[in-house]
């Protein structure tokens, strides 16, 4: 599959693969902006259906009733842009939810977090139709449909492997007339790395230190300390690979989590909850890419792997349980 050249519709049918706190949170504002939108909701599905989308943020309340929420990729059929909400530790479903979804012309657009994302998304759409944004946003799915965002924040897009064209910029513009702030950038990797700034200590240290909210990280003078100097080492990284990000960026971060207030960050919720966390993509692919070009990053490395152990001790915790069921 091949690099999509034709211009992008003005009226785009688009599919939500993944309806969590994302998926909804996004998708709720594309429909209430009179897009045509799809949802791929394979549980809480009947929630959906009765109930539609609850979207609360710090200044409104949307309920949005009539939702076009499916069950298989199937019954959606071709759209023109495809939203991938999954989280990428679910990406071995791609070969099977995506086909369905792809026309001749589709675009792809992966929100997921982390360094090595895009790959998955390619070997199945074909390289030449994947976008990639990074989502600066605090949002929870609470129940199934409904979503509390606390920090909207702002959506960078950008090409994988490729400079934005103007397809990239009629998506943007769909996400800006839904209300979204969002941003073109020609290098969509090193907005990766930016984002791994603020996930890499945030959604870490959070989890090691018994799962605390990011209030507690910043008012902790041993956590603030900690976090500044992941942040700095995923800077080095990020410049030995090419992506030169300034050290101002690390003090926005501090700044902007201040105003969340009391937030849990997602790879905590995952922990918490049971679910699978993003662990490679997060912490395993910077620390590899570090010391591929040569980049120390100790406590990056120490971080990946006391994560890597409390996922495999809470996992084998919950064995015995399920099997005593």
């Amino acid at each position: 599959m091949g690099c999509v050249t034709t211009p992008f519709p003005v009226k785009p049918r688009i599919a939500i693969v993944g309806s969590g706190a994302l998926g909804c949170y996004y998708g709720g504002r594309l429909v209430k902006a009179g897009e045509d939108v799809r949802f791929l909701v394979r549980s809480g599905r009947a929630a959906i259906l009765a109930r539609g989308l609850r979207l609360q943020t710090l200044t409104e309340r949307l309920q949005l009733k009539r939702i076009q929420a499916h069950g298989s990729s199937e019954e959606i059929g071709p759209c023109d842009l495809v939203i991938v909400a999954l989280k990428a530790t679910a990406n071995d479903q791609l070969k099977k939810l995506l086909p369905p979804l792809l026309g001749p012309n589709t675009m792809v657009l992966t929100l997921q977090n982390g360094l090595g994302v895009e790959e998955p998304v390619a070997e199945v759409a074909g390289g030449g139709r994947v976008l990639g944004a990074i989502c600066y946003i605090g949002c929870t799915r609470t129940a199934p449909g409904v979503v509390r965002c606390s920090f909207p924040g702002l959506m960078m897009l950008g090409e994988f492997g490729r400079p934005a064209e103007d397809r990239t910029r009629a998506v943007a513009a769909l996400f800006q007339k839904a209300g979204v702030k969002c941003e073109v950038h020609d290098n969509l990797e090193e907005q990766r790395w930016r984002k791994l700034v603020w996930n890499v200590p945030f959604n870490g240290l959070a989890i090691v230190a018994g799962g605390v909210t990011t209030d507690v990280l910043l008012a902790d003078e041993g956590m603030r300390t900690l976090a500044h100097r992941l942040m700095e080492e995923i800077l080095e990284a990020a410049a030995k690979v090419g992506h030169n990000i300034p050290r101002s960026f690390m003090e926005l971060q501090f700044e902007r989590t201040a105003k969340i207030g009391p937030y849990y960050p997602s790879s905590l919720v995952d922990f918490r909850e049971g679910r699978e966390v993003e662990l490679e993509e997060i912490w395993g692919e910077p620390v590899r890419r570090a010391k591929a070009v040569g980049a120390p990053v100790p406590r990056l490395e120490m971080l990946y792997w006391l994560i890597k152990r409390l996922l495999a001790g809470r996992d084998a915790a919950r064995r015995p349980a399920a099997r005593a069921r």
